[in-house]
């Protein structure tokens, strides 16, 4: 199963593509979807257009996505959940189903702490994705969405199966 996740952001949208085969995680690909400077819709168009060529290009099975982070700063944050749209509106054009989780649940299934900063979630992704590499910190923090939904998706097989059992 191919699994795409997704680390929003205006400026620079981070996404990284694993693959799950039964408990074992491997790298297919990583990158970002960046926009230019300018007024908000062309922006989100950029972001939508790139985004939707690596979907297009890698084929995900499923999607997830980080919850927004609400800081002080209100606009910020508003300007954020445009891009957070984006990032779900795209894998739902394809039919997706698009899992959220919260940063700290993402820290905590990556590294182990939910209050992890971000080289150790960098580092924790190459020792969990031989040969990722991941390009910057949004890649890194978007392959630790998607290694996150991919445990939850494990976790939910194992339990049906015992429940039919």
């Amino acid at each position: 199963m191919r699994v795409l996740g997704i680390d929003p952001g205006l400026r620079n949208l981070g996404w990284g593509i694993i693959e799950l085969h039964g408990n074992r995680l491997s790298h297919v690909a990583n990158g970002h979807c960046k926009s230019r400077l300018g007024k908000l819709p062309g922006r989100l168009l950029e972001l939508h257009q790139q985004l939707t060529e690596v979907l297009k290009k890698y084929r995900p099975h499923t999607a997830a996505v980080e919850q927004t982070f609400v800081n002080q700063d209100a606009k910020s944050t508003l300007k954020l959940g445009h891009a957070r749209g984006i990032a779900m509106l795209v894998p739902a054009q394809f039919g997706l189903e698009v899992g959220e989780y919260a940063p700290n649940a993402i820290k905590k299934t990556v590294v182990g702490v939910g209050h992890a900063d971000k080289d150790q979630i960098g580092l924790m992704v190459r020792m969990q994705l031989p040969g990722s590499n991941p390009i910057g910190t949004d890649s890194a923090d978007a392959l630790a969405v998607a290694i996150c939904h991919a445990f939850h998706l494990q976790s939910r097989g194992a339990l049906a199966e015992a429940m039919h059992a």
